[in-house]
């Protein structure tokens, strides 16, 4: 999300090893297409869209796609009214047709397009309502509530030739961009390890999001907000802070995790569901009624590769991808991405010689210098190499994407396959937290088996 300017900031540093000296070199990336093509493109060929859900993520979307050329919202669906108001508002259209019934702009023919950021339990039904209608849709993440909500996603995308984009930005940036280029250019060589990271530290970053004050049963469908999750009674709280409950989200995996994920999925082109998935965690501070849990650790396993990921909502910390191979590792965050090569060579004498008797040390000390020692004014240096770059959360690049994909009838990178994959990953630590055991995934029946 958008907000998280204040919780990541990039850090370019220098350091120094035994036998060389690190070197520090900062490199600023081009502006994304999507920022170039605001002057680049030509009138004409415009799009019209339709978006169902404009509260937090939605009217950040709205104001997003409407920052693009050629782009205009043609409709706006929420189950809440004062939606409609800030649709009118955003849209700067005080007469922008509103409605609660999403399906109203899936029958309509002049709008081409749907962009949807609907609470999780609603994905299916939308993604596969929008297929069925004809329309191309751009889902939030993560694409699914459940694994089999999953693959009749996959299913309705692929029968009726529909362009589905997964809103996990980071496929979209020029600085993940990069880490795949450097990755696949074998710069660290072949992945040993992954490690992802994300910590928050204060309410709003735990989903405490306060209720609209004018929230209520008239103002609100509930009934049909509730869809497919069990019926309780009008819940204000339920409605602002949903992240919370697995029976209308899937908590930080979903919200936080699967961010990671797919960006470490495109940086190591790799498009696959993990072997395996171990969780730990719990809900240590948040103790609000959530059942979802406000630390989870998880310990994945892709194709023999372990990749580690650990999301906190108790302490603040810096998010970070860190790709660990042979010849060095990849640093990736928010504003920046870093390339700190390794050698893998020994810069000195094996300090196990220490354990030779004292001759023997002499002259395998001796020996090794003859061998391997630079000459004095001739000590290698390791360049250490930092980009910097456009915010790689942000929305718009996606959404250039995914209309010039509407246009174009050229797949996205993030389509519907990459988006089950990537949510997959989040369920398998989900259901691993609440079993309590690891979770295998078996290709044949498409499900977990423990």
């Amino acid at each position: 999300m958008n907000n998280e300017l204040s919780r990541r900031k990039f850090l370019q540093t220098g350091a120094l090893a035994t036998g060389g000296l690190i070197t520090s070199g900062s490199i600023q990336l081009e502006a994304h297409p999507a920022f170039q093509a605001i002057k680049k493109t030509a009138p004409g060929d415009r799009l019209r869209f339709g978006i169902i859900g404009i509260g937090m993520q939605g009217s950040g979307l709205l104001s997003g796609a409407l920052s693009l050329p050629n782009v205009e919202c043609a409709g706006a669906a929420d189950l809440y009214d004062g939606r409609h108001t800030l649709a009118k508002e955003i849209t700067g259209n005080p007469g922008l047709f509103t409605t609660r019934r999403y399906q109203d702009l899936l029958e309509r023919k002049d709008i081409d397009c749907i962009i949807a950021a609907v609470p999780d339990h609603w994905h299916k039904k939308v993604v596969v309502d929008a297929c069925n209608a004809g329309k191309d849709i751009y889902c939030e993440k993560p694409m699914s509530h459940s694994i089999a909500d999953g693959f009749e996603m996959v299913e309705a995308a692929k029968r009726n030739n529909r362009i589905v984009q997964i809103g996990s930005q980071r496929t979209s940036s020029t600085l993940c961009e990069k880490a795949r280029e450097l990755y696949s250019s074998g710069a660290i060589g072949e992945v040993e390890h992954v490690e992802l990271s994300l910590g928050r530290n204060d309410p709003t970053g735990a989903w405490q999001y306060p209720p609209p004050a004018d929230l209520s049963p008239s103002t609100l469908d509930w009934d049909t907000w509730l869809g497919t999750a069990p019926k309780t009674p009008f819940n204000a709280l339920h409605f602002a802070r949903w992240r919370c409950w697995k029976e209308y989200g899937t908590g930080v995996g979903g919200d936080l995790m699967v961010h990671l994920i797919s960006g470490m999925l495109y940086t190591l082109g790799w498009n696959e569901i993990p072997r395996s998935a171990q969780s730990l965690g719990g809900i240590f501070r948040w103790k609000d009624g959530r059942n979802m849990p406000d630390l989870h650790m998880v310990l994945f396993d892709f194709h023999g590769v372990p990749v580690y990921v650990r999301l906190g909502l108790g302490t603040e910390s810096t998010e970070l991808a860190r790709f660990y191979g042979p010849k060095g590792y990849l640093d990736l965050q928010e504003f920046g991405l870093q390339l700190s090569p390794q050698p893998g060579i020994d810069l000195s004498p094996s300090y196990y010689a220490y354990g030779f008797p004292q001759a023997m040390r002499d002259d395998y000390f001796k020996k090794w210098k003859e061998e391997n020692a630079p000459k004095a004014g001739k000590e290698p240096l390791f360049d250490q190499t930092s980009w910097r770059g456009h915010d790689y959360d942000d929305m718009v690049p996606h959404l250039h994407n995914f209309f010039e994909a509407v246009k174009s009838r050229i797949p996205v990178f993030q389509d519907a396959v990459f988006g089950n994959n990537a949510a997959i990953a989040c369920h398998m630590a989900n259901e691993s937290y609440f079993r309590n055991k690891q979770v295998f995934w078996d290709e044949a029946t498409k499900s977990l088996k423990v």
